[in-house]
């Protein structure tokens, strides 16, 4: 079903970023700026992005860059439904329309609040002629920024970052956030545990969760494959405004025993970030988030 949108139109111009079905991908950082001002809004952000995997390498096609245009509704109305689209494009302009599916869709979606208390991973609809289609719930008024990642068919993985206001009056926090390593949802407990005491900035470092259930208190046997694999890392750095440059998206070593989900990854800078596991436990997806400090 074709939207037909009136709205803002937000133009994000990246370089390509190399993807890794088996490990961590960063991108370095974005700088927005208004392009034009009309019945339709353009703002303009450009980033650099370059990435090394660590463990696993591959030859790559040279880096070339695409345009991702997000149109959101000139007035929204509500929190829930809203209808976004974003229009992928060459340097030039041109529609790009063809993408590869990676990790089981053509594009993978990350909205979070500019706090980083809310989380969402969606997956835009392709309509044809480089045209995504979403239309994502958001918990509260607020800003929000949306990191969106796909795979021009012959190109590397890219990933482009988009803001949105959603107006209204902002909710004042109802708790404060806390440093814990342990989350528990419903029927299972997810525990974070890290080589040393001290997250060292820029050092690799292997985060193993453990899953268990608590009423046998024994390591979780029926996780399940999400997205192809047997869980997925988001991490995000605390900044403002959040660019390309604090987010990352990692992918579970292999071997990992029953019961554990194991992530090599870095962190880039000192500061604080959050991070979200998400797995599959009998059909349903997990979301468990942590927040860690890098010095």
């Amino acid at each position: 079903m074709k939207i037909s949108i009136i709205g803002t139109v937000i133009l994000t111009t990246f370089i390509v970023v190399q993807g890794c079905s088996s490990q961590v991908k960063t991108i370095p950082g974005s700088q927005q700026t208004t392009a034009k001002n009309s019945q339709e809004h353009d703002l303009a952000s450009n980033s650099n992005n370059s990435s090394q995997h660590q463990q696993h390498q591959q030859k790559q096609a040279p880096a070339s860059s695409t345009q991702a245009k997000l149109i959101v509704p000139k007035k929204i109305k509500s929190i829930q439904a809203v209808p976004l689209a974003i229009n992928i494009q060459d340097q030039s302009g041109k529609t790009v329309s063809n993408f590869d599916t990676f990790q089981e869709k053509q594009m993978h979606l990350i909205v979070v609040s500019d706090d980083l208390r809310f989380f969402q991973h969606v997956h835009p609809s392709h309509k044809g002629n480089g045209r995504f289609e979403v239309s994502p719930d958001f918990p509260a008024p607020g800003s929000y920024t949306l990191f969106s990642d796909y795979k021009p068919t012959g190109q590397k993985e890219q990933v482009s970052v988009q803001k949105i206001t959603i107006p209204g009056e902002v909710p004042l926090p109802t708790a404060l956030e806390k440093f814990s390593h342990t989350k528990v949802l419903a029927d299972t407990k997810i525990n974070l545990a890290l080589p040393e005491k001290k997250l060292i900035a820029g050092k690799e470092v292997k985060l193993s969760f453990n899953v268990q259930e608590i009423k046998q208190n024994r390591p979780v046997k029926d996780l399940q494959p999400y997205l192809g694999e047997k869980g997925h890392l988001v991490i995000v750095k605390s900044s403002s405004p959040l660019t390309t440059s604090d987010y990352i998206h990692a992918h579970p070593l292999k071997d990992s025993r029953d019961g554990q989900i194991n992530f090599l990854s870095s962190f880039p800078s000192p500061g604080t970030y959050k991070v979200w596991l998400q797995f599959n436990r009998n059909g349903k997806v997990n979301t468990a988030d942590f927040w860690l400090n890098a010095i």
